[in-house]
């Protein structure tokens, strides 16, 4: 279990987590990207990454070898499992990317070269040791202790964030005993200038990460319960939090649609953990509750600002942003769908417009169908739901030639709320 400049490492998965972290573990050491996905690493040759997590020239001048042939990744001393980890469709965890990894990992595992085994996906507590483990000695008919050592590391990036890279951020680490800990701790503290903390176990590791989204989660979701409040009373949130936010120890939190491939899955993933073990989650579900309904909440809200007297039966509405935060091209549990189909179900023809987002990707993944030209049209209706950075940029007078005499201009972030909007224009906000 001794990591030297020249251990052999693979990265299972290549994405918005699995990409990053294979190209620094790549400055240090002999890795391998591997992603089942052909396409992915079609691109990936081509240096470019549709995530826009790296630049052209970072992947340009990485040493990193990519496959998605299993062969070229067999007998490795280090697998790095960074596969997603989502919900079903009654939001339980679903592990089939996990285990379809861990499988994988298995059959490549050189039963003569033993091999620790990381995983960076985030589980509840127990799924590596006791889900995976279990997995990969099936798989390739090994021996845990043996043939290969269990490993973890929660990842921690933040998609389109720029500050807090793998390269930069404190990794936890965690393994089966102590001497993987150490590999562990000189694996990643090659990787990272923030240093790494050890988690007095592998459950511990896992736990920290879930309740990390989970507690995020919750914050968001009391300041999506008081925008609510507060909206009965015609008090806009963003002058409430202006205020409170001069106290020193206020934590700003802001509210919107909380989606995205951990904010809005993780709290699950804990929650079936408690259920598993005989407790009733309240505050945890409660939370996610408030955050699951906020974009209809939204679609009513636009919809009941609109002038009684507005003329015309057939409404139209503009959607700007489908991604499920700003500046990044990622669609996965994006609430805005929540949105657009909140304002269908009440009767309204709806336009969606992102710049970033693959429009193949936004037909598959919701059936919608993008209109690159939608900001050179007219609505009733235009709100802005994903704060990009070309949407910020628009001037007042551009704003205001998206919606018609009478029209609603809809601010669910708050960019425009600097006096930009010309007074004519009826505008809503949180």
């Amino acid at each position: 279990m001794h990591i030297n400049e020249e251990t052999a490492i693979v990265v299972v998965g290549l994405g918005y987590v699995g990409l990053p972290l294979a190209v620094a573990l790549a400055r240090s050491y002999p890795t391998i990207g591997f992603d089942i996905d052909e396409r992915r690493i079609s691109e990936l040759r081509q240096n470019h990454d549709r995530t826009c997590e790296l630049e052209t020239e970072q992947l340009r001048a990485s040493a990193l070898k990519l496959t998605s042939d299993p062969n070229d990744a067999r007998g490795a001393a280090v697998y790095i499992v960074t596969v997603p980890t989502p919900v079903d469709e009654k939001n339980a965890p679903d592990l089939r990317p996990v285990l379809a990894a861990s499988r994988s990992v298995g059959e490549m595992i050189d039963p003569n070269q033993p091999a620790i085994v990381i995983f960076e996906s985030t589980v509840y507590p127990g799924v590596t040791e006791d889900v995976c483990g279990p997995t990969l000695e099936e798989a390739g008919n090994l021996t845990r202790g043996k043939h290969f050592w269990l490993g973890y590391s929660p990842e921690r990036i933040n998609p389109g964030d720029r500050e807090h890279t793998v390269d930069r951020i404190v990794k936890v680490i965690a393994g089966e005993n102590e001497q993987v800990v150490d590999a562990l701790d000189t694996l990643y503290s090659k990787v990272t200038s923030g240093g790494v903390f050890r988690a007095a176990s592998i459950k511990t590791a896992e736990a920290a990460k879930v309740i990390e989204n989970a507690q995020r989660d919750i914050n968001i979701a009391f300041m999506n319960e008081v925008t609510r409040i507060f909206a009965k009373i015609d008090l806009s949130i963003w002058d409430v939090l202006a205020a409170a936010g001069t106290k020193w120890n206020f934590l700003k939190f802001q509210p919107g649609l909380v989606g995205g491939h951990c904010i809005g899955v993780d709290p699950y993933y804990l929650s079936h953990l408690a259920e598993k073990v005989g407790y009733e989650p309240r505050v945890i579900l409660a939370g996610r509750a408030i955050n699951d309904d906020m974009g209809d909440w939204v679609a009513g809200e636009l919809v009941a600002h609109l002038d009684d007297n507005f003329e015309g039966s057939d409404r139209s509405a503009l959607v700007m942003g489908l991604s499920f935060k700003e500046n990044v091209p990622d669609l996965r549990n994006s609430k805005v769908i929540d949105l657009v189909r909140g304002l269908a179900r009440r009767g309204y023809d709806v336009t969606v417009h992102d710049p970033l987002v693959n429009p193949d990707e936004a037909l598959r993944e919701y059936g919608l169908t993008l209109d690159p030209d939608a900001l050179s049209k007219r609505y009733d209706l235009a709100i802005c739901a994903v704060a990009h950075d070309d949407y910020q940029a628009l001037a007042g007078a551009s704003v205001a030639t998206l919606v018609r005499s009478g029209g609603l201009v809809g601010d669910l972030k708050g960019i425009w709320q600097d006096g930009r909007l010309p007074d004519s224009i009826q505008s809503w906000t949180l």
